[in-house]
């Protein structure tokens, strides 16, 4: 059976969410379904340099704490290369010359509506950005090999799905994982 919606209304908005509550019938009849939405899509971007190592950022995220992550943030309405573009710099101080789009994945899917774009970046350049690494609450950039990030994923070090996912993107579109 497909999911019908019979009214909706929103209970909460800023500028990066919206969150809605919808009265839908569905599987097992009606009910009340909270849908978080996104304002914009997000970019992740998986950045390898030379010697297949790849840029992680260390951070303390307010939801659930430390956290090891591939460049992130919002499309805040731009391109999502742009964008992807954008937030290498401002994360990794990294700019790169050669980008490849590796794909689209939607986040907590089961509870929001979230679309997310990843890409490949290659060929890098240092750039600069401390004061932009400051307002993320960025604390280190790390480069670490491929094959290590894969086991740091494994040991449950890396716990963000979204760069598990863009990890396994970048991993399928290298042919590592067939």
């Amino acid at each position: 059976m497909a999911w019908s919606t019979r009214s909706s209304r929103t209970v909460y908005e800023n500028r990066w969410i919206r969150v809605r509550e919808d009265e839908v019938t569905g599987p097992d009849g009606d009910g009340i379904y909270g849908v978080v939405q996104m304002q914009q899509p997000a970019v992740f971007v998986v950045a390898l340099d030379d010697d297949d190592r790849v840029c992680l950022v260390e951070l303390e995220r307010y939801t659930t704490g430390r956290s090891l992550e591939v460049p992130a943030g919002g499309s805040d309405g731009e391109d999502p290369l742009v964008a992807a573009q954008r937030e290498l710099r401002e994360e990794s101080g990294v700019t790169a010359a050669r980008w490849d789009y590796l794909g689209r994945m939607n986040a907590l899917n089961g509870i929001a509506d979230a679309p997310e774009h990843v890409f490949l970046a290659r060929d890098l350049s240092i750039a600069d950005a401390t004061s932009s690494q400051r307002e993320e609450g960025i604390e280190a950039v790390r480069w670490v090999p491929f094959a290590e990030a894969l086991g740091l994923i494994a040991d449950g070090t890396i716990t963000d799905g979204e760069t598990i996912a863009a990890l396994a993107f970048a991993g399928i579109h290298a042919g590592r994982f067939r």
